[in-house]
């Protein structure tokens, strides 16, 4: 059923639209690829060779990649509270 100018099914597309965006956004941050960097790229430390070679792709020493676990970040969530329109990409 649809509602004002969304078509039928509308809701539940912006749904799946919802949930391949979080997983897209998931894979790319959990497979790193490439070739690992020597040294990190944010303080410059040289990162461990077992480290470069148990994670491909690898661009933080151990102690930056914790910091930056440890930060909170924002991502825009979906007002499931609005209508139906507020919900179309």
């Amino acid at each position: 059923m649809a509602g004002g100018w969304a078509k039928d099914g509308a809701v539940n597309d912006q749904i799946e639209a919802s949930i391949q965006d979080e997983l897209l956004r998931m894979r790319v941050l959990r497979s790193p690829t490439g070739e690992s960097l020597r040294n990190c790229a944010e303080c410059g430390e040289p990162i461990p060779e077992r480290r470069r070679m148990a994670h491909q792709g690898v661009t933080l020493c151990i102690d930056c990649q914790q910091e930056r676990d440890g930060q909170f970040t924002v991502r825009p969530g979906i007002n499931r509270r609005g209508s139906k329109d507020s919900q179309l990409k």
